[in-house]
């Protein structure tokens, strides 16, 4: 652009006789062929290099370290993780230094196990050691138990029963018919007494005895929630332990607080002979004994579900 300048003030000079002609001189124009190269360049190469003089040697990237492959995390013939694994890989243990959501970590978000039996712990009564094999995959599988409600000694009546079982967490009733049967149910939400219905997918009943069980070596037998976690448990303040409207309801009414009732089918599975009462043969019965227990919390401990779910679909 300068040298375009030059010449035109030059000719307008000339043109008017300011400069002798032979002044002006031909303006040459000189090439340089510059050699070509060939090189393997990309987008960002050109951005790095910018204003230098030529291209400096790029340091080779270290490769990251790649993640463990826990196998026990990764099931080579699920067809649905094989197909995941052609595009991302297999599944990690650990995905981004994050722990994976689990059984093992989280055992209230899936169905109880009916075939496997939690192990001793130290410190138990003959009463709990009775009750600590159902209690597996639960928070409380390992956790000590402390005795909150006794009928017998607090009352049978259901104001006695909230004050003494509201807001501790998950805890697990234990009851004992007149006529010998050992029963109960466990449920995962506690109890608050705000009149909710409680719904968790680990809430189960058991009888025990192995007579009830499955297997002659079982312990006894445990029924699962059926048609999703809603109205596993009836919190109601002016009533008693109350799973689902009609499983295990145990009113402690005061013109009858000693009855019990049982209808399975509609909310908790029915025993694998079709039976549909946890007492066998009746649908109503009286007690004899009526307990609770709840887990022991350090002071200043989280304790779960202590308060109102009214948005809770687990």
């Amino acid at each position: 652009m300068f040298m375009l300048k030059a010449v035109s003030i030059s000719a307008f000079l000339a043109t008017l006789q300011l400069l002798p002609a032979t002044a002006l001189s031909p303006i040459h124009i000189q090439y340089v062929a510059t050699p070509i190269t060939s090189t393997s360049l990309y987008l960002g190469d050109f951005f790095n290099n910018f204003g230098k003089d030529k291209f400096q040697e790029i340091a080779p990237v270290a490769e990251e370290p790649k993640q463990e492959v826990d196998e026990e995390y990764y099931d080579e013939d699920d067809p649905i993780e094989k197909i995941f694994g052609v595009f991302f890989g297999k599944k990690e243990k650990n995905p981004m230094g994050m722990a994976r959501f689990g059984q093992k970590r989280f055992p209230e978000q899936y169905p109880p196990t009916v075939d496997e039996w939690a192990d001793p712990v130290e410190g138990d009564t003959p009463e709990m050691a009775l009750l600590r094999p159902f209690l597996k995959n639960t928070n409380l599988e390992t956790r000590g138990l402390k005795l909150t409600y006794d009928a017998n000694k607090d009352g049978w009546d259901p104001v006695k029963f909230h004050s003494k079982v509201d807001k501790l967490g998950g805890g697990i009733v234990y009851g004992i018919t007149r006529a010998g049967i050992q029963f109960g149910g466990y449920n995962p939400k506690g109890w608050v007494g705000y009149g909710e219905a409680r719904g968790s997918i680990a809430a189960f009943l058991f009888v025990i005895g192995s007579r009830s069980g499955r297997k002659s070596s079982d312990p006894g037998i445990k029924l699962i929630k059926v048609g999703g976690p809603g109205l596993a448990q009836m919190d109601l303040p002016e009533s008693g332990p109350s799973f689902s409207p009609d499983a295990l309801v145990i009113p402690l009414d005061g013109n009858n607080p000693r009855v019990a009732r049982s209808k399975l089918g509609s909310y908790y599975e029915r025993f694998p002979d079709g039976t549909s009462s946890l007492f066998g043969k009746d649908s109503s019965v009286q007690l004899k004994e009526l307990k609770v227990y709840h887990g022991v919390y350090e002071e200043g401990e989280f304790i779960p579900f202590t308060d109102a779910e009214p948005f809770a679909l687990y």
